[in-house]
This record gives structure tokens, C-alpha cells and sequence, in this order.
């Protein structure tokens, strides 16, 4: 642990832990476990580089640590010279739709575009930028014109799906960049970001006839994989998270055809065909492995998708598309408390709040509390860690000891199903209190 943290990014890590979300910053703080999962995505990240494609559903209940994991690999595939584009999915943002949901997704992913110097977003500019860049410098080495080697560059993509016009838009950005309009190059980032919502602006501005909407956004994707290639980055990952709103999606034709689209972004990445292109995918188990609404109601998708049968007695199998969170064993989480008051004391142990035998405490008394659901999801007993260490430190005549048994956690399980509340009191003497809400879709089927 490294002593003297920032003011900046000490509340940084803190707020979004309370707030039960994932810190922008200051990940590798607050890591811990998760070796073999890490390991098995360097590995996917590595064969990306080298020209090949991954693709990994990263399952496992809320407040387990899906968003955490998809950050840490981003900030990975990031010092491996890689460009990575985040999104969550909503129901204003999905992979197919016929309204704008899917464009709407691309630009959003187009927004989070970052490189390692630029890991906050906003990259593609600077991409593009880099891109034309070498090729001026390729055309000084061997004295020809520019644009005779980005055009040269960008021929093989006029065999792709969209890659004539997509060529065209950075050839006019070459253009602008030459003769100094700058109106021209914002069109074409526009254009590649997916902002032009009809054809007929973008022939006036760019002189193309098409744009990217909805029945085109993966392979726009797999064009501005091979545009970071060209740049000189490694490759393209793409980390699609909540991917549980398509589970949700009451419409049954509107959750084929995402779960078709999600097929053939299985298939090319298993197949190799998309080169420098992984996706990464978090999920829930029940979108996963409901034979009803989930990835398993696809017949093609459970095949692909299912465990391996011989991954039994605690054995595992991380070669698997499917990359399952375990729970945090209590030394791994006694580790991420430890970090955790660390953090919160601006890294210096002179002003720890909480004694090691106060971790411990606090870990026995949730065990008692929530049982192995302690272990499998740690969000909230992170923001009960981080609201017991924040009424220490504004009220310092209150002892932990006084504190650790008041504690109040919640578990979610999964909202839309079943919702528990673990609660402490007198009149009910520790028990067990539940209550339980079936979705319409499952009362509409108990119906029929």
C-alpha cells in the first residue's frame, strides 16, 4: 500500500464505494482476488494483440463485483496499448433494435472511446489524428502524396460491410486536416461517432451515402477495430455491462433479436474472423441460465454456453467463454477491508479508525448476520464498512466495539424476483424477515 494517498482520489474511491458503484479511479487500491479470473482475461487480451478475438460473459449476482472486474480489465487492456469502449446496456440502449436503442449504444460506446492516454474517454479524435499522422509520415519517407497511402491503407475495408463509405469519411477528414477546415473534420468524427441521424445531411457534409443506424452498428464496430489497428494500437475491447436489461425486455421478439445479435458476435469472436476485435459481457445468472427469458432460452446460445460438464467438485474451467465470479473466501476479504481503511485514512496507519480486531469483529458479526451470501456479494457489506468508519471518525468518543453489533445490512438477491431484507431488532430478535414479488411475465404464464 503506498502511504500519503490524495486528497482527490481518496474521496474519489470513497464516495463510489458508499454509493454502492465502482470508483472512476483508483482500482488497484482497493484489488484484491480474482487471479485466475484476471489471468484467464490477459490471456484473451494478449491473443487480441496478436491478431486474434475474445469474447467472455462475465457472470454473477448483483453487488458481486461484475463492474469492478469489467474496470480492471479495461485499465489492463489499456497499458497493453489497447483502445476499450464501455457501455451499460438500458432500454434506450441495446445491441438490436429498429427504433434507435442500437445507435444509441454505439454512440455511447463511441463517448467512452479510450486509449491510455486518454483513459477517461473522448479518444476517437485522437485516433483518428494518429492515424492520419503515420501516414503523412509514411508518405514524407517515400515522397508521395498523403492521401495515395491512407487510401492505400484503407482499401482492403472497402470489402467489409460499410467500409467504401467509412474509408471515404477518413479520407475527408485527411482532407480537412490538410487544407485546415476544421468544419470538415468535425463532420467526419461526427460521422464516426454515429451523430448524423439522416443520410441526406451526411452526402451534404461528407458527400456519403450512408450512416451508422441501427442494423449496422456491430460492423461499424469491427470498422473502427481495424481504424485502431492502423493507428498502431493493439486492438479493440469492447465491455458491455447490465447486459440483464435484455432479460428484461418484455417483448419476446425484441429479446431474439438481441440474443441473435449477441450469437453472431459469439461466433465471429470464437471463430477468429473479427481480428483485434474482444468483447467482454456482464450478466447476471438469470440472464444467463433461464431456460425461459435468458441466454439459455436460445437454443444455439445454451449450446455454445454451457458449462463444462466435467468443471465439477470445485473444479474449474477458465478457457470457457463464460467466466463466473466466485465468492471472496474471508482472508480475501478481510484483505479488501484492510484496503478499504487504508483508503479512508489517506494511507496513513497512524490514523486507522478500526484496529485489525476490528475488522475481524465486523466480519464475524455480518457471517453471523447474512451467512455465504457475505462472501458472494460484498457490495453492501462495503458500504456498511465505509458508514461504520464514517460515524467514527465525525463522533471520536464512540467506541467500535459499541458500533459493530448496530450494524444494519441489506442483501439484494435479485430485485425483480425476490427481494430479502436481513434486518436486526428487539422485537423481532434477529430473525429472518422476507418477502417475495413474482414479475408480471411469470404471473402472466401462471395465467395461461
Amino acid at each position: 500500500m503506498t502511504n500519503g494517498l490524495k486528497a482527490k482520489d481518496r474521496d474519489t474511491v470513497i464516495q463510489s464505494l458508499q454509493a454502492g458503484v465502482v470508483p472512476r479511479r483508483g482500482q488497484q487500491l482497493i484489488q484484491v482476488g480474482r487471479v485466475e479470473e484476471t489471468k484467464a482475461m490477459i490471456r484473451d487480451l494478449d491473443r487480441m494483440a496478436e491478431g486474434g478475438s475474445a469474447i467472455r460473459f462475465v457472470i454473477g449476482e448483483y453487488g458481486s463485483g461484475k463492474t469492478f472486474f469489467l474496470s480492471l480489465v479495461r485499465s489492463i487492456a489499456l497499458e497493453k496499448k489497447l483502445v476499450t469502449a464501455h457501455a451499460d446496456l438500458t432500454p434506450d440502449r441495446r445491441l438490436h433494435a429498429t427504433a434507435g436503442q442500437a445507435r444509441s449504444l454505439y454512440a455511447e460506446l463511441m463517448q467512452n472511446l479510450a486509449t491510455r492516454t486518454k483513459p477517461e474517454g473522448g479518444a476517437l479524435p485522437s485516433i483518428v489524428e494518429r492515424f492520419v499522422t503515420s501516414a503523412v509520415s509514411e508518405g514524407r519517407d517515400r515522397e508521395i502524396d498523403p492521401e495515395i497511402v491512407i487510401r492505400e491503407r484503407l482499401a482492403h475495408l472497402s470489402e467489409m460491410m460499410g467500409g467504401y463509405d467509412f474509408a471515404e469519411v477518413i479520407a475527408a477528414y485527411w482532407k480537412g486536416h490538410d487544407t485546415g477546415d476544421e468544419t470538415l473534420k468535425a463532420n467526419a468524427i461526427r460521422w464516426l461517432r454515429g451523430e448524423f441521424t439522416t443520410k441526406t445531411d451526411a452526402r451534404q457534409a461528407l458527400g456519403v451515402r450512408t450512416i451508422v443506424d441501427d442494423a449496422n452498428v456491430y460492423d461499424q464496430l469491427k470498422l473502427i477495430t481495424q481504424l485502431v489497428k492502423l493507428a498502431g494500437y493493439s486492438g479493440f475491447l469492447v465491455c458491455l455491462d447490465e447486459l440483464v436489461n435484455l432479460y428484461k425486455l418484455a417483448n419476446t421478439q425484441a429479446r431474439k433479436s438481441n440474443y441473435e445479435q449477441i450469437l453472431r458476435i459469439l461466433n465471429d469472436c470464437l471463430q477468429g474472423s473479427s481480428v483485434g476485435l474482444g468483447f467482454i459481457m456482464g450478466g447476471t445468472p438469470d440472464f444467463l441460465m433461464d431456460t425461459r427469458r435468458g441466454l439459455y432460452s436460445y437454443a444455439a446460445l445454451q449450446s455454445r454456453l454451457a458449462e463444462n460438464s466435467f468443471a465439477v467438485n470445485g473444479l474449474v474451467d477458465y478457457n470457457n467463454p463464460v467466466l463466473r465470479l466466485g465468492n471472496l473466501s474471508p482472508e480475501d476479504l478481510f484483505v479488501l477491508l484492510s484496503k478499504i481503511r487504508h483508503v479512508f485514512a489517506y494511507g496513513d496507519p497512524a490514523q486507522y479508525l478500526l484496529p485489525d480486531e476490528g475488522i475481524q469483529a465486523f466480519m464475524t458479526h455480518c457471517a453471523q448476520r447474512i451467512g455465504e451470501a457475505y462472501f458472494r456479494t460484498p457490495r453492501n457489506t462495503i458500504k456498511a464498512f465505509i458508514d461504520l468508519l464514517s460515524v467514527l471518525e465525525q463522533n471520536k468518543q464512540v467506541s467500535w466495539k459499541d458500533l459493530v453489533t448496530q450494524i444494519n445490512i441489506s442483501r439484494e438477491t435479485n430485485p425483480d424476483v425476490l427481494s430479502v431484507q436481513i434486518a436486526r431488532s428487539e422485537q423481532t430478535n434477529g430473525s429472518l424477515d422476507s418477502a417475495a414479488t413474482v414479475d408480471e411475465d411469470d404471473l402472466a404464464s401462471f395465467r395461461l
